[in-house]
């Protein structure tokens, strides 16, 4: 049986799916995608609808990478959503976003495609079965209200959908199938694999070797490498295994290394973000991160608990917030995000269900006063009060002259108790570099900067898009889009 991945978080509000594998496994195929995640099975949709034969291969034994554990949210600037609630937007004031954002190490040409495509890949994913709620929300980073959030408020809102769809497609994905080797011919040209048929991921010598031949090419598509310790502290030693990541165990690094091997150029690899406010009292992604992004962000705010005041502009950008929140971790104090009962309201309408999870964890807590919030956190009771009063005058004039937050049109003074408090920590979340593509997906050569024949790769584990720091919801927008467009130019070029 194949099964998709179920967030750990969710795993008790979603169903899990579970799809029989009918089709042996073949020793040629027009397309292999490697890899299962948002970037992999769109571009194994995409290259059937466009023909081709297809099969992926997922190295660990559920489906889903990293794709099962994301909130499910993406930047669509320019969408029939935002043209229908009269919110101005285009694909060019997020390039600038973006531009801005990752200090200008994103490719400019990279991210016109992106940006362009993202309104139409959107559409499209609609009519492969993926539902998306209506009510448009704001991100740190991004200057308008762009971003969509599944209707399930998960990955499992785009995945089950993709699923279903490459099963009335006929096209098998083959869980614990780690590929070892990309295979070339004598001019170059990857022509296919060498995988480790029934892999046991932590098992290095488990599984079978088995050949596996591409007619028309193969689509690298296995993410990124937030969990490989060994790679990350390479890159940048700050990065020990003392720090957590929110990523699934099998987002490693040897498909890059087998991706130098064979002469993929790799740039930007030591770009490697973290997500600023995921929960100390959870393992992995968890919905902390969510309740403080949406609940503290958009309508509450942030507390240093050592002074009782705000330290950071809470909608800035993950570069920005991590560094401030680590500074307060780094001086001895906690870092909390507080919202009341109508910012609680309003996170519930994003992501329903999460505050049930987030309460029987014990990532959210519920004080009935201010008072006993600061006896909580050892706060200063009267500096807590004065930070809310401030705070609520800010709100009031729809201004924010301490750290010049974009206050959201929604957001009411905090005065409705109770009040709802996550801890916050920094994970290791994304990699922003990685393989270098052409703007149309094929891997370029490390040698001549000219595509590698064969070769495409999109999502996480390519560089070059996001610069130095990615903005949330774009991660989802990438992938879907250069998914979407490498099924698309693999059988483009097989015609030539």
């Amino acid at each position: 049986m194949l099964q998709v991945m179920v967030s750990g978080a969710l795993c008790s509000a979603l169903p899990s799916i579970a799809f029989a594998q009918t089709q042996k496994l073949a020793p040629e195929y027009d397309v292999i995608v490697i890899g299962s995640g948002f970037a992999g099975l769109a571009a194994a949709i995409s290259a059937a609808e466009n023909g081709a034969k297809v099969v992926v291969l997922e190295k660990m034994q559920v489906a889903g990478g990293n794709s099962s554990r994301s909130g499910g949210m993406m930047a669509i600037p320019g969408s029939s959503v935002q043209k229908e609630q009269g919110i101005e937007d285009s694909p060019a004031k997020l390039a600038a976003d973006m531009k801005r954002i990752g200090l200008g190490l994103g490719d400019p040409e990279h991210i016109k495609v992106v940006t362009e495509l993202a309104a139409p890949t959107f559409e499209w994913t609609k009519k492969q079965g993926v539902v998306w709620r209506t009510d448009l929300t704001g991100k740190g980073g991004h200057s308008a209200r762009r971003c969509l959030i599944t209707e399930e408020g998960t990955g499992q809102g785009i995945l089950i959908p993709f699923m279903k769809k490459l099963k009335e497609l006929g096209v098998p994905v083959v869980t614990g199938m780690k590929v070892i080797r990309l295979d070339q011919n004598k001019e170059g040209r990857v022509i296919g694999v060498t995988a480790l048929e029934d892999y046991k991921f932590g098992k290095e010598d488990s599984g079978k070797p088995v050949e596996i031949k591409a007619k028309d090419g193969v689509i690298l598509a296995f993410g990124g490498f937030s969990a490989d310790v060994g790679y990350r502290t390479r890159l940048d030693p700050k990065l020990t295994g003392n720090l957590k990541t929110t990523n699934q165990p099998g987002a490693t690094a040897e498909l890059m290394r087998e991706a130098s091997r064979i002469g993929a150029n790799i740039i930007q690899a030591d770009w490697i973000q973290f997500l600023p406010n995921t929960s100390p009292d959870e393992e992995g992604m968890g919905m902390g991160s969510h309740f403080a992004s949406v609940g503290g962000s958009l309508y509450g705010l942030w507390i240093n608990t050592k002074t009782g005041k705000r330290f950071t502009d809470e909608f800035g950008d993950r570069k920005t917030t991590t560094d401030a929140i680590f500074k307060v971790l780094d001086a001895g104090g906690k870092t909390i995000s507080v919202t009341d009962s109508v910012g609680v309201a309003s996170f519930n309408k994003v992501r329903p269900g999460a505050m049930d999870i987030l309460r029987k964890n014990g990532a959210v807590k519920e004080y009935a006063t201010l008072d006993d919030l600061a006896k909580a956190y050892g706060i200063s009771p009267d500096a807590l009060k004065q930070t809310f009063s401030e705070f609520n005058k800010a709100i009031e004039s729809g201004k924010d002259t301490e750290f010049g937050r974009k206050l959201d049109k929604d957001i009411k003074p905090l005065t409705h108790a109770p009040y709802y408090v996550s801890e916050m920590s920094p994970k290791i979340h994304h990699t922003m570099g990685g393989i270098a593509t052409d703007t149309s997906t094929r891997v370029l050569s490390v040698v001549d900067d000219k595509p590698i024949p064969g070769l495409y790769a999109a999502g996480e584990c390519t560089g070059g898009i996001h610069g130095a720091v990615r903005i949330g919801a774009n991660a989802v927008m990438d992938c879907l889009v250069n998914g979407k467009l490498a099924g698309e130019t693999v059988m483009k070029d097989a015609k030539k």
